[in-house]
């Protein structure tokens, strides 16, 4: 911040030049406003994720306590006692199982030292670097008294330490010009008085977007998520040039719709497949027509287990966005209890069915047990024996899955259909307790999560990424604000396919830069070739290793 004399100095009474910078500054308010709220509701997020674990690891607490300090007449029998050595073991389990897409989106990366006070072990040993194919730079560094100063005889090499550090070279922006000389023909045989070359297909036609520039500007701010302020700002410290940050909102939608033909594609792929996990979660909007406040869109995750992740966005929770999206498609959904999702199935009976998801009803018994009921600590240890039996089957085909599973689980459903009738038979039972609650769900959900037992391709439940599959990430992401309604479709564009790129294990910076320098040029009938499910990486000269 310059001090007044410096702005009198700099811009005397030319008003114009005020007013101009006093936008700048408002602007700069406005940026950093918004980024203190986003930090305050990622803090909000953080705070309720961990409150989620407290909460399943509080029915094994609570449970203990209930039998060291209760009455008599409720000690747990000693087959409850080994059912809650078991979920105690569940409990840790679950907290190290893999997030869902969804999580992984809008959940933040931790600081490297919250990370390291996660990982770091009580003693914890130095390691040295991997070793890794790159660039080596040589720099040989002689003794002084190489050469024997008495004699002047030079010393024999015997051997040499060499002491190895990875060093970073910084990015740099560059002006590339593209020069196609003209030529001129006198003689009365050529076809044309002037040629010249023609100029390749660009991203975006009259503009000065490169494809490298394109590439970084994506990446930093869907994959690495800093705001355009800050990517403003790096151009113009690091590299002497300034990029407004909406001209980079310009380009953006451009190459989102340039984009928009992969992910059309990948939809019609995930359509074809006859199986959808669907989930929704809730994001913020910085909507200029809602003051004080933002508004809340929702983000819906369309995913085919081993598959590609298809994002879309809506700003609302009702049944128009999916029923819209579900218009064409016809097959099986595995969802949760959210309304929206029956009243699709019970509108296209003959099209749809649906799938409950086992992890859901989980969360309910876990919540009931965390009030001291011993009947949810016994469904929660046969909802164990279910997922053991997945674990079992996780590396079968199909046909195989299948016929362990319906050979070992229904037994296992059964028992808790009937335990949960008898449960709500019982005049005591409070339908609004936590354990009322639970039967209820559970009841109601019976049908569509047994369902899975149907075809081994199925899932248990609707976790949306299995475990062998999951993107490997520096950390999990949050998008907890979207800066204009307007500005959702291109967001969940470009969100699917860089999820959907490391869901297969592709590098999405060497991705994205070999489809946009192909898309501007690529026929209809030759998109399919660049879908991540069929995309093929160019041939490069020797290995690309990673830390």
């Amino acid at each position: 911040m310059k001090s007044p004399e410096e702005l009198l100095r700099q811009f005397g009474d030319d008003t114009a030049r005020w007013a101009a910078y006093t936008a700048e500054l408002q602007a700069q308010l406005a940026e950093k406003e918004q980024q203190l709220s986003q930090q305050a509701a990622e803090h909000q997020q953080e705070l309720r994720r961990h409150q989620q674990l407290l909460d399943e690891a509080r029915a094994y607490i609570a449970e203990l306590k209930r039998q060291l300090f209760g009455p008599k007449a409720d000690k747990l029998t000693p087959e409850q006692e080994e059912q809650l050595r078991q979920v105690a073991g569940d409990l840790k389990e679950q907290a190290q199982r893999p997030a869902p897409v969804s999580q992984e989106v809008l959940e933040p990366d931790l600081p490297a030292k919250d990370k390291e006070k996660l990982q770091r072990s009580p003693r914890q040993r130095r390691h040295p670097l991997p070793a890794v194919q790159l660039e080596v730079q040589r720099v040989v560094l002689e003794p002084d008294n190489k050469v024997c100063d008495a004699c002047q005889q030079p010393g024999q090499k015997i051997g040499e330490e060499v002491t190895t550090e990875y060093e970073y070279l910084a990015a740099k922006l560059i002006c590339k010009e593209t020069v196609r000389p003209k030529y001129a023909h006198d003689c009365s045989c050529a076809p044309e008085a002037v040629s010249i070359a023609p100029l390749p297909p660009r991203l975006v036609p009259q503009s000065k977007l490169g494809l490298g520039l394109a590439v970084y500007i994506l990446l930093s701010r869907f994959d690495d998520h800093v705001a355009y302020y800050t990517l403003e700002r790096i151009f113009r410290e690091r590299h002497g040039v300034s990029i407004p940050r909406q001209q980079m909102v310009q380009w953006v939608e451009k190459i989102a719709f340039l984009l928009l033909a992969i992910y059309r594609g990948i939809w019609e792929e995930l359509r074809a497949t006859g199986y959808l996990q669907i989930d929704e979660t809730p994001v913020k909007v910085l909507d200029p027509e809602v003051k004080g406040k933002a508004a809340t869109g929702y983000l819906w995750f369309y995913s085919h287990p081993g598959g590609d992740v298809f994002l879309e966005f809506c700003t609302g929770r009702g049944r128009e966005g999916p029923e819209q999206r579900l218009a064409d498609f016809t097959g099986t959904m595995q969802t949760d209890a959210y309304a929206v999702y029956d009243s699709l199935r019970r509108q296209r009976p003959t099209a749809l069915k649906r799938l409950g998801c086992l992890a859901h009803i989980r969360r309910k018994w876990y919540k009931a047990a965390e009030e001291s009921c011993a009947e949810a600590i016994w469904f929660i240890a046969q909802i164990r024996q279910l997922y053991r039996i997945e674990d079992e089957t996780r590396d079968l085909n199909p046909e195989e899955r299948k016929a362990i599973r319906r050979q070992k689980a229904p037994a296992l459903w059964r028992a808790m259909k009937r335990r949960a009738l008898e449960l709500r038979a019982n005049p005591l039972l409070l339908p609004q307790s936590s354990l009322g609650k639970a039967v209820n769900y559970f009841l109601n959900e019976y049908t569509a999560a047994v369902g899975y037992l149907r075809h081994g391709r199925f899932e248990i439940d609707n976790n949306l990424v299995e475990n062998d599959v999951r993107p490997s990430v520096v950390g999990r992401k949050r998008w907890l604000f979207i800066g204009h309604p307007d500005a959702g479709w291109r967001s969940a564009v470009i969100y699917t396919i860089i999820q959907s790129c490391r869901r297969r294990g592709i590098n999405p910076q060497e991705y994205l830069t070999d489809v946009l320098a192909r898309l501007p040029s690529v026929t209809n009938h030759q998109v399919k070739e660049l879908l991540p499910s069929c995309w093929k990486p160019a041939a490069v000269n020797g290995k690309v290793g990673s830390l």
